[in-house]
C-alpha cells in the first residue's frame, strides 16, 4: 500500500522552483505596462500572474508524466525520477495532478475573458496548446520555440490584453529579452542531456546544432538581453535607471564562460548547474529591470 502523500510532497511534484521563471515573465510586463500607460489593472494583473503559474505548474507535472511514458526520465537526466520513477507517484497521480492544475487556471483564463473581452480567447488556446502539446513538440526539437511563445509572446500579448484592455504591441520589447533568459534554461540543460536525450531516442534543438553551435546559441541568448536594453535605451524604449541590468551581467558572463569550458572538456558536469544558475540570471535580469521601470515613475 501506498504511504500517504504530504502536501509538500504534492507541492514538490509540481517543481515550484521553477515559477519564477513564468510569473516573472508576467510581472515585468505588467510593471513596464504601469511605466508605459499608467493605467494597468492590477486585479487582472495578479490574476494573470496567478493563472501562469497554474499553467506551469501543469505544464511540469503533464511534461514528467509523458516523460516517463515514453523512457525519458533516466537515472541520468530526468527531473521526474524523484516523482515517478522513483516511486514516489504512481503515474496515474501525476497525470491527474496536471488535470487538476489546469481545472482553476482554465477558471481563471476563462473569468479574464469574460470581464475583459473575446480577444483573449486565442492567446489563451495557444497557450492550453503549448502545455498539452509541450511533452510531444519537446522530443521533436521544438521546446525551444514552445519556450519563447509560452514565456514571451503569449503571455505578454494576454498581460496587456487583461492589464489595459488592448494588445499593446509594445509589451514585445520587454518580453524578447526575458524570453531568451528563460528559453536559455532549457537550452542549458538540452546542452547538458544531449547524451542521455539521443539514448531515449529524443531530439532536442541542442542535440541537433552539435556541441560548438550549440554554445553559440547559449551565449547569445545570455548576452543579447543585456544589449538589447543598451541599445533601445536612447530610444526612449527602456528608462536610463534600465542600465541598472548591466550589474547582473556579471553572472551572465559567468554562466557563458562554463558553457565555453565544456565546450573545450566535453565534461557535461561542467556545466551540471548551468540550467539553474540561468533561471537565476533570468530572476535577477526582470526583477532589475521590473525595479528600474518603478524607480523611475517615482523620480517622475
Amino acid at each position: 500500500m501506498q504511504q500517504k502523500l504530504t502536501v509538500k510532497e504534492w507541492l514538490i511534484a509540481t517543481r515550484p522552483w521553477s515559477f519564477t521563471a513564468s510569473a516573472l515573465s508576467v510581472i515585468v510586463v505588467l510593471v513596464y505596462l504601469e511605466w508605459l500607460t499608467g493605467a494597468v489593472n492590477w486585479t487582472n494583473g495578479i490574476l494573470a500572474v496567478i493563472g501562469i503559474i497554474l499553467f506551469h505548474a501543469a505544464g511540469n507535472t503533464w511534461s514528467d508524466y509523458f516523460d516517463y511514458r515514453s523512457g525519458v526520465d533516466t537515472v541520468e537526466g530526468a527531473i521526474s525520477v524523484d516523482t515517478i520513477k522513483g516511486g514516489l507517484f504512481r503515474p496515474k497521480q501525476i497525470r491527474n495532478l496536471a488535470l487538476g492544475l489546469l481545472i482553476p487556471a482554465l477558471a481563471i483564463g476563462l473569468w479574464l475573458l469574460f470581464t475583459t473581452g473575446w480577444g483573449l480567447l486565442w492567446i489563451g488556446l495557444a497557450g492550453l496548446a503549448c502545455t498539452l502539446g509541450y511533452p510531444h513538440l519537446k522530443y521533436r526539437a521544438l521546446g525551444d520555440l514552445i519556450i519563447i511563445l509560452a514565456y514571451g509572446l503569449l503571455p505578454a500579448l494576454g498581460s496587456s490584453w487583461v492589464a489595459v484592455g488592448e494588445l499593446d504591441w509594445r509589451v514585445l520589447w520587454v518580453a524578447f529579452p526575458v524570453a531568451l533568459l528563460v528559453d536559455s534554461i532549457l537550452h542549458a540543460n538540452n546542452t547538458r542531456d544531449a547524451k542521455t536525450d539521443h539514448k531515449a531516442g529524443i531530439r532536442t534543438m541542442a542535440m541537433g546544432m552539435g556541441v560548438r553551435a550549440a554554445v553559440v546559441l547559449y551565449v547569445l541568448e545570455m548576452l543579447i538581453p543585456f544589449l538589447w536594453v543598451v541599445v533601445l535605451i536612447p530610444f526612449g524604449i527602456f528608462p536610463w535607471l534600465s542600465l541598472l541590468v548591466i550589474f547582473v551581467m556579471r553572472i551572465a558572463l559567468q554562466n557563458t564562460r562554463m558553457m565555453r569550458e565544456f565546450k573545450d572538456s566535453g565534461d557535461s558536469r561542467v556545466i551540471a548547474m548551468l540550467d539553474q544558475r540561468s533561471a537565476q540570471t533570468q530572476l535577477f535580469f526582470a526583477v532589475t529591470l521590473s525595479i528600474s521601470f518603478i524607480i523611475d515613475m517615482l523620480l517622475r
